[in-house]
């Protein structure tokens, strides 16, 4: 299937999206995508119809909404489908839009588990001409890949302390006898899934995939993890990943060489690293766009309006590569310490 685009006034193909969610981080990607000029919001879903068609109005009036997710694909006039819905519900929309043609942007984590991707894997070879990305803002910036260069450039690496540890608004909720979607087993939430992702990826992208994983979690009434403490363990030297939604840390994160250290005010963030020996100090930041989304729209964008290039395909698969990488430590990091989803079950 090959969609035909408009032409945008600037040169490039204007970009139609589609997105499922309504929340603030859909919000910011729209934004964000606004931002960039080659893309317009024209379809929205929400299990509210109501919602759908508020937040299509908070961009344009030509917007439409809807509630039933199969006229959503088989109607919606996009090609580009963001997917910001909880993360339990990311594989069979990924899976639906793959089967309609839809390029998938999901949001991070794009599965459950090593088995839901292992299903789309098998799609997206059927539906070769669709282009699947996880949304894994930070792996798309310059701060993140410089901090990758420079652990190339070191002669020795003797491990890391990665943190992200940010108290979540859902947490007095949970207090209050809720179970919001982030502390819920059923919708495959935990402090791993949704802020430990960002350190995963930081770990898989700047030292590869480890050899053998732990994670010791604190768990919450219902058997979620609220914070944890993983250990990824490398040939001669650890990786220690410091995670939570029920406190806040505002620790450092640290990359040890022999003499020097990266050292990076977060790990998810990095608007300020420095490469730090003794005495000497050297930054490694640039200046980040306002929008923490702008990076990754910007490399979707460039990819999406030459779908047809041979380059742009192979960096779409080395980037799948990646977030098959991390869904499995993802995956080996809760089953250490007996954390079950209800998608694991019903893969069985």
């Amino acid at each position: 299937m090959v969609f035909k685009k408009a032409i945008h006034k600037g040169g490039g193909s204007m970009l139609r999206l589609g997105v499922i969610g309504t929340g603030w981080i859909t919000k910011q990607f729209v934004e964000a995508a606004q931002e960039n000029g080659s893309w317009e919001l024209t379809s929205v879903f929400s299990r509210s119809i109501e919602k759908a068609e508020q937040f299509g109005r908070e961009f344009s009036e030509n917007v439409k909404g809807y509630r039933d997710l199969h006229q959503f694909f088989s109607e919606g006039n996009f090609e580009v489908v963001y997917i910001a819905s909880p993360n339990s519900l990311h594989f069979e929309q990924s899976r639906q839009a793959i089967l309609a043609g839809k390029h998938v942007i999901v949001e991070k984590p794009a599965c459950s588990s090593p088995a839901e991707m292992k299903v789309l894997q098998r799609l997206l070879r059927r539906y070769n001409n669709v282009y699947y990305f996880e949304a894994a803002r930070h792996f798309h910036e310059l701060n993140f890949l410089k901090i990758k260069e420079t652990v190339k450039q070191m002669d020795t690496i003797q491990g890391a302390t990665l943190t992200y540890m940010k108290y979540s608004s859902k947490y007095d909720d949970f207090l209050a006898g809720n179970e919001p979607n982030v502390f819920s087993l059923n919708f495959s939430g935990g402090a791993l899934q949704d802020l430990g992702v960002y350190l995963v990826y930081d770990a898989v992208s700047w030292f590869g995939l480890p050899d053998s994983v732990s994670y010791t979690a604190t768990k919450l009434r219902n058997g979620i993890d609220g914070k944890g403490l993983a250990l990824l363990n490398y040939s001669g030297y650890t990786v220690t990943l410091n995670v939570g939604k029920i406190a806040n840390s505002y620790l450092t994160s640290e990359i040890y060489g022999l003499r020097e250290t990266i050292i990076m005010d977060n790990a998810a963030d990095l608007a300020d690293v420095q490469l730090v020996d003794g005495a000497t100090k050297r930054i490694l930041t640039q200046k980040t766009a306002a929008n923490p989304m702008a990076a990754e729209v910007s490399d979707f964008t460039s990819i999406l309006q030459d779908p047809l290039s041979l380059d742009n395909k192979q960096k779409m698969e080395d980037w799948l590569a990646v977030s098959v990488q991390v869904n499995r430590v993802l995956y080996d990091l809760r089953s250490s310490a007996n954390i079950v989803f209800r998608a694991d079950k019903e893969f069985r």
